[in-house]
This record gives C-alpha cells, sequence and structure tokens, in this order.
C-alpha cells in the first residue's frame, strides 16, 4: 500500500483510462471508497487551454451531479483546478464499456439491451434535463455492468446554451456515432446526443457500427447521407432507433421521450404518453 502515489486525500491504485491530455485513475478516498481521478498529464498542467478544459469538464458534470443526478450518469464527488497536479474526482463505474462487451460477446440479449438503452436514455435525460450536451455518447463511454448502463466522461460536455466555435469538416467527438449537423458545422445540442444514442445502441444491436468502419471520409458520407445499417436490430428497438437516427434534428425524438417508450419493453411500469408514430414535443 506504501508505494502508493498520493495525490491530495486520494490514494492511487492503477491507471484505468489515458486521453491527450490527461489520464484516469483507480483510486481510494479517505473512507476507502474507490473513485476515478483524471489529472492532468504534467506537461499539461500548466497550460492555460489544458486547465480550462478541465475547468469546463468539471462545470459541466457538476452541473448534472446538482441539478439532475441519475444512478445511469457519474457524479462528481471532487476537483482541484489550482496548484501543479489540477484533478476531477468522479464516481468510479465498474463494469466493462459497451463496446468492448459487444466485441467480445456478441449483441446483448433483447431484454438487457432494452435495458442499456432505455437506462442510456435516462441517463441522457438527466444531462439535458440540467441543460447540458454530452457531445461524446459513444460505445467507449457507457459502462455495463450488469443490466445497467452509466454515461462517463464529460471531457467535451458543454452547457447548451454555451458559445461553440464550429466549422464544416471540424470533428469533435467519436466520429462514428456524430450527428450529421455536426458534421455540416452546426450546434451541438441535446438532439445530436441523441442520434449519437441511437448509433451507439444500433452497433450494440447488430455488432457492427450502423455507418461502416473504414476512413474518416467514407463514414461521413454515410452519416451525411442518411445510410445507417440497421439489419438485425430487432422490434422494438428498430423503429426507435431509425426516429432517432432522423437526419432533421428536429424530428428525433427527445432523450426522455425515448425512456418512456422503451419502459414496457424494459420490464418497468412507465409508459409513453403519445403513440409511436406521433411526432415527439
Amino acid at each position: 500500500m506504501g508505494k502508493h502515489r498520493r495525490l491530495g486525500e486520494y490514494r492511487l491504485l492503477a491507471e484505468i483510462g489515458r486521453g491527450s491530455t490527461a489520464v484516469v485513475h483507480l483510486a481510494l478516498d479517505p473512507v476507502g471508497r474507490e473513485v476515478a481521478l483524471k489529472e492532468l498529464d504534467a506537461e499539461f498542467a500548466a497550460e492555460p487551454e489544458a486547465r480550462g478544459r478541465l475547468a469546463r469538464e468539471m462545470a459541466a458534470q457538476a452541473r448534472v451531479t446538482n441539478h439532475a443526478p441519475s444512478p445511469y450518469v457519474t457524479r462528481l464527488l471532487d476537483g482541484r483546478l489550482d496548484g501543479d497536479h489540477p484533478y476531477i474526482v468522479t464516481q468510479y463505474a465498474p463494469g466493462v464499456p459497451l463496446g468492448d462487451l459487444v466485441d467480445a460477446y456478441g449483441p446483448p440479449r433483447a431484454e438487457r439491451l432494452l435495458r442499456v438503452a432505455r437506462g442510456m436514455a435516462l441517463g441522457l435525460a438527466s444531462i439535458h434535463d440540467a441543460g447540458v450536451v454530452h457531445r461524446d455518447v459513444s460505445p467507449g463511454n457507457v459502462i455495463v455492468l450488469g443490466d445497467r448502463p452509466m454515461l462517463v466522461d464529460f471531457g467535451i460536455a458543454l452547457p447548451a446554451d454555451a458559445e461553440q466555435i464550429t466549422r464544416r469538416g471540424m470533428v469533435i467527438g467519436t466520429p462514428a456515432y456524430l450527428a450529421p449537423e455536426l458534421i455540416e458545422g452546426g450546434k451541438a445540442t441535446p438532439a445530436a446526443d441523441v442520434y449519437a444514442w441511437a448509433a451507439t445502441l444500433a452497433q450494440a444491436a447488430t455488432g457492427r457500427p450502423p455507418f461502416g468502419r473504414g476512413s474518416l471520409h467514407g463514414v461521413c458520407y454515410r452519416i451525411l447521407r442518411g445510410q445507417a445499417d440497421l439489419g438485425g436490430a430487432a422490434e422494438p428497438l428498430a423503429p426507435l432507433l431509425r426516429r432517432a437516427l432522423d437526419r432533421d434534428p428536429g424530428r428525433r425524438p427527445s432523450a426522455r421521450w425515448l425512456a418512456g417508450a422503451l419502459a414496457d419493453w424494459a420490464g418497468t411500469a412507465e409508459r409513453p404518453r403519445i403513440p409511436l408514430a406521433a411526432r415527439a414535443a
């Protein structure tokens, strides 16, 4: 135990993730609870831009945690942005990334997939209720434990009303799950998260990315053309995926509506309040 590095009150146990400017550690808090601690790499810790990104991530996740906490979204627990080692601490999500689960075992059984789909929709609804857009819903950012998914990684999340610098061809997020309006330089909205929800679940349902593999250009071309491959996605999920992948963001249902539409199929009592064929508010 003495060999483990400490950062503030936290004992760092193991590296569990790494991005371009930061590393995520499995850590123990002062009472022995496992947490996820994201620390800026030493070479970026002094850069104002990297610190600013970490501050925005912390602010977005704090907004969700304080306004609309959900069992399907990791909570912000702590953070320190000053000093030589800026970091944020979030709830640790044990489990397996949805993408790894599908790669290793194939598409989940139908009932489990519907529960995962509904949990993801409920998590997104809580994020949107807090006025935040996640911007990177993808199989790698959904951790699954049993039938319960958790949305993680607010690294590029923003308040829905924040100014966004965009231009056509700028890729922010995981390309295979980007809504077409983002590829065209549009602003990220909750509807773009709903599109990514559907693209992620299409891959979970079929075992393959809905817009294929290969070059970024080819994937983006198929997204812009609306050429989603949903072959093998079963009822009742398939029609919901088609609606959520609508080329027009204004025609996509909300995450809250999708959660209601999936309620009966996922074994819960809540039901959608409008017919499936009707346009969601």
